[in-house]
Order: structure tokens, then sequence, then C-alpha cells
């Protein structure tokens, strides 16, 4: 019987068979290849969960997943046997009126993989078998599975984009350096951003910003008071680290008018309302995805956006620990994978 990654309390992952099941109309199975343990995986193993959002019951971790087509249901047309394919984890019910309004990441009945915001809890894609709907499934022929399982947190980063609103020439901050980071400076690259400086706790991350494109990387210690003469420097403020003294030395360095979206999820913030008032700043949360995971596809598979650099360790599922271990030494690695 296929086995998942089960987490049934912080630092409480087990190995554990799950039947996988045939695929239904409009569904394939999928042998999966690699998954990417993202940040809110962390969470839940370290602390088992973030915010107000708890573990309730034993739920399968991951949602940054690929692997390869092993079965399709009736009426499934574009996929064939064998092929890989990124698995998006985003399933909204399509007719909520949040769906409805063109707004399907915040549909109401959002079945995302491995969340507990629900309960009973969305279970997760870190399973060797998978049944998905063919929707979700995205060809991803001329890239590697590693590659594909990358194009999740990506699409996390186009949408941020797409919140920022213009990007050609603009001035661009991007303070935490993780993965998200990483991708926001390739994906505000990609949208025609002029100048982009990141910052970061860590010597790795620092230098990985570098290679992605960023023109300046700078140690958050070192403060942005190059940046912060003259009213600011900064259109757009990517704050990719969660972490409030990331967004408060950011701030000075926006120009008026600018625009800050908040990817980083770290909980509860203290935002410096009045600095932000003052400079008619705009605030805007950004959150998960949806049509931009099959563009995230189409940017990789052509070149555009190259994320192999920033797979930096590869874990077997027997190993699973060890890569959540690895997962949260920011100093050491980008993106921890798990082969499955």
């Amino acid at each position: 019987m296929p086995q998942a990654l089960v987490l049934h309390a912080p630092g409480d992952l087990r190995l554990e068979e799950r039947p996988a099941g045939d695929p239904g109309p409009g569904q394939v199975r999928v042998r999966m290849a690699v998954g990417g343990i993202c940040g809110s995986d962390l969470h839940y193993f370290n602390h088992g969960g973030f915010g107000a959002v708890r573990l309730r019951e034993p739920m399968i971790l991951g949602h940054e997943v690929a692997g390869h087509v092993e079965a399709l249901g009736e009426r499934v047309e574009g996929l064939s046997v064998g092929q890989l394919v990124a698995v998006s984890p985003s399933r909204p019910c399509g007719c909520c009126a949040w769906c409805l309004e063109g707004a399907p990441n915040h549909c109401e009945n959002m079945r995302f993989y491995g969340s507990a915001m629900p309960f009973p809890h969305i279970q997760g894609a870190f399973r060797e078998v998978l049944v998905a709907d063919a929707t979700q499934c995205v060809p991803a022929d001329g890239l590697s599975a590693a590659e594909a399982a990358m194009v999740e947190p990506l699409a996390v980063c186009l949408h941020a984009m797409r919140r920022a609103g213009e990007m050609l020439g603009r001035a661009v901050l991007v303070t935490g350096c993780g993965p998200i980071g990483i991708l926001s400076i390739l994906a505000a690259r990609r949208a025609g951003a002029d100048l982009i400086v990141a910052t970061d706790l860590e010597d790795l991350p620092l230098r990985m910003a570098r290679e992605a494109g960023a023109d300046v990387a700078i140690r958050a210690s070192e403060g942005l008071d190059a940046y912060a003469g003259g009213k600011g420097r900064f259109d757009v403020l990517f704050e990719c680290s969660g972490a409030e003294p990331a967004l408060r030395a950011a701030i000075p360095a926006m120009r008026p008018r600018g625009v800050v979206v908040q990817l980083g999820l770290g909980g509860d913030m203290n935002v410096p309302l009045q600095a932000m008032t003052a400079k008619e700043l705009s605030l805007r949360g950004s959150f998960r995805f949806h049509e931009e995971f099959a563009t995230g596809v189409s940017l990789m598979r052509k070149g555009l956006i190259d994320v192999r650099p920033y797979v930096t360790a590869t874990y077997g599922m027997a190993d699973a620990a060890a890569a959540f271990a690895a997962a949260g030494d920011r100093a050491a690695g980008i993106k921890t994978q798990i082969a499955f």
C-alpha cells in the first residue's frame, strides 16, 4: 500500500500506509516524484500550526508537488500516462460568491492540500500516490520533477506581482530571501522591475539573492539608511519574512504612495500605521494563488525563470525528519525537497 508522511503532533511525523484508490471521472492518479517543504509545513512540524490555525487531527503534510501520471479517469483529455505534471494544491469550489467574483484563492470551500484551516483538515500531498482532479495537473514536459515542484511557490510570487500592480521601471525592495523572497526577485525582474534590493540576516540567502538578479543584497542588521533620504527610494516592498522588524525597517525607505505587499506569514505583526499613513502607503495582503499556477509552469518551460539553483537539498521519505531540520536551517539552504 502507498505510504504518506503524516503529522500527529509537533515533531511527530510518521510514515504510514494510506490507500490511494482509482481515479474517477475527470481525475488522474499520480505517482508522486518530489515535494518541497514550505514555511507552513515547517510551522505545522515545529509548532503544530501558525496563528489561530492549529493541528487538531493527524494530517498528511505537503502541497508543493510534482509527479508522473499513472492512470486516467474517464473524460480526461490533454494528459497521458507517464507524463510529468506539476500538481496545483489549489482546489476552489467554483461556485461560491468569491469564486464567482473571480477570487478563487478566497473560496469559501477551498480544499488546499495540507491545510489545518478547516476541520476535518485537508490532507496533503506528501505521499507516494495521489488521486487529483485533472484540472490541477499541468503538463511539465521538459522540466525535471524538482523544477516542477517549485511551481507552487513561484505561483505565490506571481500572484504577489499582480497584487503590487504596475512593475515596469519600479524600484523594488524584498525583505527575507528564503524561497519566496528569491522567487519574488525572479518574478519582479521578469515583470519589469528596474532596481531590486534584497535584505536578509544570513550570508547564503543574500548570495542567492544576488545570483537571482538582485542589484544589491544587504544584511538586514546594516539597515536601509542609504535609501531613506528624500522621503525614500522604493516604489514596492515585497515583505517575505513575516517578521515585524523587517517591515518597520523598510517603511522609511519607501517612497510616498508606494505599495507594501505582505507575503510572509509569521504571525501577527504590529504595523507602523502612522508612518505608513504619513507616506500614503498602500498595504496589500497577498495570499496563495490560482490561475497563476499554469503561468508559472509556462514561464519555467520557456526558460524565462530558472529555479534550479535554489533547490539545495533532497531527502528520501525515510529521512523526512532530517529534511524538516534542514528546511528550517536558513543559513544552510534555500529549498529542501523530499523525493518519493
